[in-house]
C-alpha cells in the first residue's frame, strides 16, 4: 500500500514517512499544497494523510480540488485546530477522517487501517486496452500471450497504466521509479520506455506508449494492434 504524507513541518513529516515505513507501507512526503495535488492526481496512492496548514494551498484547497478532479483517494486529515467547526469544514470539503494534533500513533495507525479497509480487496491487476498488468506476478498479459517485467520495466508500465492515458512526465518516473536521489537520467527513462515498447509489440497488444514533447509519457489505444510472434 502507497501512502502520500503531506506535512509542512519536515521533522514530523519525516517521523510520520519512518513510522509508516516500519509498519510496511510505502510512503513519499511533500510539504505543499500544490505538490500535494500534483503528487496525488497521479493516482497511485491508496490514501493521503494530509495536514491543513499548508504553504500556498492549505488542506481544504486541496481536498477541494481533488475532489472537483473526481479523484477519490481516501484523504486523513492532519491539523492542530480541533474545533467542531474545522473538522465539518474539513469533511464537508471531501476529507474521509479527521484526527486532531497531538495525536496517538496507534491511533493514527487504526485510522489509516480504516480507511484502507473501505478501498474494498486489494487490486491485483490493472487493465489498459486489451493488456493486463499482473501486480503480483510482474506479467504483461493479452489473451495467451505474456511477457515478464524486469522491476524497473514493471514500475515504468504500472505508472503509466495507473495515470490511464494522462502525461506521465520524465521527471516523475525518474523520481518515482529511480528515485530522489539517483543519478540517474532522462535516457534511462527512454530506455526502458524503448524496452516495453519491444515487450508490447511481442505480445499483441494494442497499448502504445507515446511521447509528448517536454510533457513526458503517455498510453494510447492503437485502431489495429500486432499481432504477438508465435
Amino acid at each position: 500500500m502507497k501512502i502520500l504524507v503531506v506535512e509542512d513541518e519536515q521533522l514530523l513529516a519525516n517521523a510520520l514517512r519512518l513510522f509508516l515505513e516500519s509498519r510496511g507501507f510505502t510512503v513519499d512526503t511533500v510539504y505543499d499544497g500544490k505538490s500535494a495535488v500534483e503528487y496525488a492526481g497521479l493516482g497511485i496512492y491508496d490514501l493521503v494523510i494530509l495536514d491543513i496548514m499548508l504553504p500556498g494551498l492549505d488542506g481544504y484547497q486541496v481536498t477541494r480540488q481533488l475532489r472537483a478532479a473526481r479523484n477519490g483517494v481516501p484523504i486523513l486529515m492532519l491539523t492542530a485546530r480541533s474545533d467542531v467547526a474545522d473538522r465539518i469544514e474539513g469533511l464537508d470539503a471531501g476529507a474521509d477522517y479527521y484526527l486532531p494534533k497531538p495525536f496517538d500513533t496507534r491511533e493514527l495507525l487504526a485510522c489509516v487501517n480504516a480507511l484502507l479497509r473501505r478501498q474494498g480487496e486489494q487490486v491485483e491487476e490493472i487493465a489498459f486496452g486489451n493488456t493486463v498488468l499482473d501486480l503480483a506476478a510482474c506479467t504483461l498479459q493479452c489473451g495467451e500471450h505474456m511477457v515478464r517485467l524486469s522491476a524497473r520495466e514493471f514500475e515504468v508500465m504500472r505508472l503509466l497504466m495507473q495515470t490511464q492515458g494522462r502525461n506521465l512526465p520524465k521527471e516523475t518516473l525518474l523520481a518515482r521509479v529511480w528515485g530522489y536521489d539517483s543519478n540517474a537520467v532522462e535516457n534511462h527513462v527512454e530506455v526502458y520506455v524503448g524496452f516495453l515498447r519491444k515487450k508490447l509489440r511481442s505480445i499483441g497488444s494494442d497499448i502504445q506508449i507515446k511521447a509528448v514533447r517536454r510533457l513526458g509519457y503517455h498510453l494510447e489505444v492503437a485502431e489495429h494492434a500486432e499481432t504477438a510472434a508465435d
